[in-house]
This record gives structure tokens, C-alpha cells and sequence, in this order.
């Protein structure tokens, strides 16, 4: 089903799946880097809820119309829309921000690596959908190269590596987002703005008694200057723009092939991290980045057909 006629796609942007995959990962990795700052300025709830809410009508003007025409495909398809929204929306996202009050930074880039890997498990399960060879090697040269970043190519360091309730939040977080990316692949024939929209709409819904609940144990949420631009960051880039990237991603190429992609997340964030918060660029830097772009691309191509 081709993309609706928007500035995007007239770029030929939609397309583009490598490209908008990439801008996908780039978008998280940000929100990354954000959700652990806003950890001692935002509840998780309060950061969750109106993330979505604001992301739901940012997108809903330039949506309408494409909810409208959708709409008996929404009415028909409503379990599976309703799984996207609870998943990939409410779940995913506010398990993950309430986990990144107590994991740490290198905790929660390790646990992001293991992302694909439970997209390839949900496909194999639901939908009897297996790694090719290429795909399995790229996902384990990727996947190297993630932890030569984070490890700062000193392997021994996993054996240091403590973890904590934040941490198992964050894995069943990412376990989740594994059964999204799967059922995503088989989502309904709707229009993606109109799906994006419907999935953002649902699932702050689903977030909105535990906002009440936080609200109510009297954690109040700051709006300041502050808080304002951490909103509008998560609400546009890695919401609104993320999930329309990443769901044409996967309509593209697949979800197996997409998932490898998640492994630039922590690529990107080291990135930042030099870029904006002025760490020092190293050789196992260059060998982790090397490694990780050639297993994406393994792991990316078309199977051959014979």
C-alpha cells in the first residue's frame, strides 16, 4: 500500500526504507539520551502519558481525513490495531521510561542490543518466519559491534556488569517491542498516518489511569521551560516521525530485516554523547562503528530467490 501523498513522500522519502530505518534509530537513540534525563525531572507516567497525548494531536489534524476514510478498516481490524497500540505504544514506551530511573546508561544500551532478537523470535512463533543465514550473521557481527562501543572494546567489563530491577523493567520492555515489531509486519491494510494516529490515540489512553495514579501519590509534573522542549522533542521526533519511519520500514523489508537496525540505536547515542556532551572519540569507536554498519547491511539485504 503506498504512503499518503505528504512533503515526505514527495521527497520519495517513504521509499526509502535503509534511510528512513536509519532516521528511525537515530530519533530513539535520542529519546534514549532524553528518558534518562528527564528521569529526575519528569514522573515516568506524567513523561509517558503526555508524550502520547501530545504526539496524538500533533499528528491528528494532518490524520483526520485518512481516520475517516480507514475508519471501517480500524472497526474491522480493531484487535490487531488495539495489540499495536498497547505494545509498541503504551507498554513498550512506559516500561521503558520507568526503567530508566534505575538502570544505568551502559545497562540500558546492552540490554537495547538484544532488541532484534526477539523480533526474530516473535516471527519465527507467530508467523513461522525465519532468519536466513545472512541475516543470523549480520545480527551477530552487529551485535559485536555494539558491545565493542559500549565496552570500550574490553570485553571482560560484562563480567562487572550489575544489573537491577530498572534493568529487568528495560528487558521486558524490549521483549515487548519484539512482538510489536513482528505483528507490525502484519499490520492492517491502513493508511499510515491513520494507523500511527489510531496507535498513539489508544494507547495514551491505556497510559492515562497511570498518570492519574502518579498524579495521585503526589508526584507532580513540572511544565516549565525546561520540560517544554524535552515534550516537543519526544512527542515529533521519536514518536510521530520514528514510528512512521520504522512501520514503513518493516512494511518495506520486513521485520527481520528491519530489527538489525535497532542495533544503531546505541551507535547513534555514542554518537551524541561525543557530539554534544564532548567525550572523546577512540579506536574502538571506529572498530565498533565499522562492525556495526556491515552487519546492518548483511543482515539488511534481500535474500536471494532461487
Amino acid at each position: 500500500m503506498p504512503p499518503p501523498k505528504t512533503f515526505l513522500s514527495t521527497l520519495g522519502l517513504m521509499q526509502r526504507p535503509y534511510l528512513i530505518l536509519c532516521l528511525a534509530m537515530m530519533f530513539w537513540a535520542g529519546n534514549v539520551v532524553i528518558g534518562r534525563h528527564a528521569a529526575g525531572v519528569f514522573p515516568p507516567m506524567a513523561l509517558s502519558y503526555l508524550r502520547w497525548l501530545f504526539a496524538f494531536l500533533t499528528i491528528l489534524p494532518f490524520a483526520w481525513s485518512d481516520l475517516k476514510a480507514d475508519w471501517p478498516i480500524i472497526r474491522r481490524h480493531f484487535g490487531l490495531v488495539l495489540v499495536l497500540s498497547v505494545t509498541g505504544v503504551a507498554t513498550f514506551n512506559t516500561l521503558g521510561y520507568w526503567s530508566l530511573q534505575y538502570t544505568t546508561a551502559l545497562n540500558g544500551l546492552l540490554l537495547q542490543s538484544s532488541g532484534p532478537l526477539y523480533v526474530a523470535l516473535f516471527a519465527l512463533v507467530l508467523f513461522n518466519v525465519r532468519l536466513t543465514w545472512g541475516q543470523a550473521l549480520g545480527i551477530a557481527i552487529s551485535l559485536i559491534g555494539v558491545l565493542t562501543i559500549i565496552l570500550q572494546g574490553e570485553f571482560s567489563a560484562l563480567l562487572r556488569i550489575e544489573f537491577n530491577k530498572g534493568d529487568i523493567g528495560y528487558t521486558v520492555a524490549l521483549f515487548i517491542f519484539g512482538l510489536y515489531s513482528a505483528v507490525a509486519a502484519r499490520r492492517p491494510p491502513m493508511k499510515p498516518l491513520a494507523l500511527i494516529a489510531a496507535s498513539f490515540g489508544i494507547g495514551s489512553l491505556f497510559i492515562l489511569p497511570l498518570f492519574i495514579l502518579e498524579m495521585w501519590s503526589g508526584r507532580v509534573t513540572p511544565i516549565n521551560a525546561h520540560t517544554i522542549p524535552i515534550l516537543i522533542y519526544v512527542s515529533i521526533f521519536p514518536s510521530t516521525l520514528s514510528y512512521m519511519f520504522y512501520n514503513r520500514g518493516v512494511e518495506l523489508i520486513g521485520a527481520n530485516r528491519a530489527a538489525p537496525f535497532l542495533h544503531l540505536i546505541p551507535v547513534f547515542g555514542s554518537v551524541m554523547a561525543i557530539g554534544f556532551l564532548g567525550e572523546t572519540l577512540h579506536l574502538y569507536h571506529m572498530v565498533g562503528y565499522a562492525l556495526v554498519f556491515a552487519g546492518v547491511v548483511l543482515a539488511a539485504r534481500k535474500p536471494k530467490t532461487t
